[in-house]
């Protein structure tokens, strides 16, 4: 039995779901959102709830169950209040800067790393060292976020590179005379 696939998602005011079949759609002030779910589940909408159960007592449908549920929660949070990613940069002379729709990274190598952002996240720069991407679609949020962590990911010696807001970062002793 799915602890998470038994709850009911609340829908808040000014969101609208539409339910055909296995598609949900979600419409908010963020913008629409929509997922196809699995054959193993069934989806209903009423009283201001959405639903989730699955279709039969196998073991593939109840692990698509709580799956499911929090791809709806996610659907009906990102129309309504968005996700957000906070990255940090450590180490000298290494900064981050938007224009327009292109990140621009400076981390050290010989180049600049230009990123283009895609429609739907927006990415802002509260300080050359902070970066926060936002989107109402979770799994592009950290997705772009993953890419950008990529570039120059931690280093276990002095901690440079980019690391989430929330990563603690293992640090290793070094060489010793």
């Amino acid at each position: 039995m799915s602890r998470i696939g038994k709850h009911p998602i609340v829908v808040p005011g000014g969101v609208e779901v539409a339910v055909q079949g296995n598609a949900v759609r979600a419409k908010g002030k963020l913008g629409e959102l929509r997922a196809v779910l699995p054959p193993e589940v069934t989806v209903a909408f009423g009283e201001g709830k959405i639903t989730v159960q699955p279709r039969d007592q196998e073991k593939r449908a109840r692990s698509m169950w709580g799956m499911s549920r929090t791809v709806v929660a996610n659907l009906v949070k990102g129309v309504s209040e968005g996700f957000t990613t906070k990255l940090e940069i450590s180490g000298v002379g290494f900064r981050a800067a938007t224009d327009g729709k292109i990140l621009t990274l400076q981390l050290g190598y010989s180049h600049d790393i230009k990123v283009a952002i895609p429609e739907g996240i927006k990415i802002a720069c509260e300080t050359p060292t902070q970066i926060s991407v936002s989107g109402a679609d979770k799994q592009q949020v950290g997705q772009i976020a993953a890419e950008i962590r990529s570039f120059r990911s931690p280093e276990p010696y002095k901690g440079k590179g980019i690391r989430y807001a929330d990563e603690i970062v293992l640090r290793k002793e070094g060489k010793k005379k």
